[in-house]
């Protein structure tokens, strides 16, 4: 059996296709041959090798709903790309021969359904967010099934619509504290904060630490990811702040790996970060206390009805950017420690809103269908 997947290339979109392809390995073993079709990308280049899938690259184009001059003229000119990128995919396809092709949105993803409809090539189709993204609001009519994360996404008919949450990989939820705390030389002596900026790190974020990284470090340790472009210039800034006896509880990496990441969940106590639906479903998987800081320039808002979904649920706290003050999330974060029956409602409330099987559901559900 041949399974297609495409998506984005981002991260949110790479990560959750990861997860689905190991369950469906434990499931079905080698009897699926899988490739992926999409946008050529870093993250998807490395992430994908090391699972052994056959990677085909094809052009893409956005449509840009903001109007400008500028924004005019893009549109025109990957409608081509769009155009090339549909029958790269066809040709693609037609020489695979796939039994369904599964996509994650984004517009990496439109070229291969689009191509897989036209070939008749059944189609189930992802949405990790609230509001679904315009790739998948269009795609979704061709789609035989329709997985979302959140019980409130709209514009989906309801009688193709399965509620799973977001595929995680299984194997994050499986760090040990004890050695989480000895590869970041973790002292122990003060509350752990991980600090995440999504797979590109987030430099704004990053700024309002450097600003009160000081008094943050006289209450806390911190894990804090800043992003590859962004990590020798935070290190050097840091380095150059820091007290001397502070040094200690400061732990900047460029990018946590998996195995990095596992462990930075298992020794921290909470977690700041942007509020992609992966990184909320892998929070809420693993129960922490979480601060959530939206991208206010994410496509539809998505960060921001993702950050307030869950924070319906009382699983966090939600900052938007536009108040993210140094002081004020200082105060927020101290306030949040002296206040145990808040962090455990918040784990509670983050244990009830979890769905860690999503990935394996949505294995079974492709395994099935393939079985008919």
């Amino acid at each position: 059996m041949k399974i297609v997947f495409t998506g984005g290339g981002t991260g949110g979109h790479i990560f959750p296709i990861i997860a689905i392809i190991r369950e469906l390995k434990k499931i079905a073993g080698e009897k699926f041959e899988i490739f992926y079709i999409g946008p050529k990308d870093e993250i998807a280049q490395i992430y994908l090798s090391y699972e052994n899938i056959k990677i085909k690259w094809i052009i893409c184009g956005k449509f840009r709903r903001y109007l400008n001059f500028q924004s005019f003229f893009q549109n025109i000119v990957d409608l081509f790309k769009i155009s090339i990128g549909v029958a790269q995919a066809f040709f693609h396809l037609f020489l695979i021969n796939p039994d369904l092709i599964f996509s994650k949105g984004g517009y990496g993803s439109f070229p291969a359904v689009i191509a897989g409809w036209i070939l008749r090539i059944p189609i189930f189709l992802h949405e990790s967010d609230v509001v679904p993204g315009l790739a998948n609001r269009i795609l979704a009519r061709f789609a035989l099934e329709i997985f979302v994360s959140f019980p409130k996404t709209l514009y989906f008919p309801l009688d193709r619509v399965i509620v799973v949450g977001n595929p995680i990989r299984t194997e994050l939820l499986n760090g040990n504290r004890e050695e989480g705390k000895q590869y970041f030389k973790i002292t122990g002596e003060k509350p752990v904060i991980l600090i995440l900026g999504g797979s590109q790190g987030a430099q704004r974020i990053n700024e309002k630490i450097l600003t009160i990284l000081n008094n943050l470090l006289e209450n806390f340790e911190l894990i804090h990811q800043t992003g590859v472009k962004n990590f020798k210039q935070v290190e050097a800034e840091a380095n150059a702040i820091i007290e001397e006896e502070l040094k200690k509880y400061y732990h900047p990496v460029p990018f946590l790996k998996e195995e990095e990441l596992k462990k930075a969940y298992a020794v921290c106590d909470l977690v700041v970060a942007r509020s992609g639906s992966g990184t909320i479903f892998e929070i809420a998987a693993l129960a922490k206390p979480s601060i959530l800081i939206p991208l206010p320039e994410s496509a539809q808002d998505h960060q921001v009805k993702n950050a307030y979904s869950y924070f319906e649920h009382k699983a966090t706290i939600v900052i938007e950017e536009k108040n993210f003050t140094p002081g004020f999330f200082l105060e927020r974060l101290k306030a949040l420690f002296e206040n145990k029956e808040e962090l455990e409602t918040m784990i509670k409330a983050a244990k009830d809103f979890a769905r860690p099987l999503a990935a394996k559901v949505i294995a079974y559900y492709i395994f099935e269908f393939l079985k008919r």
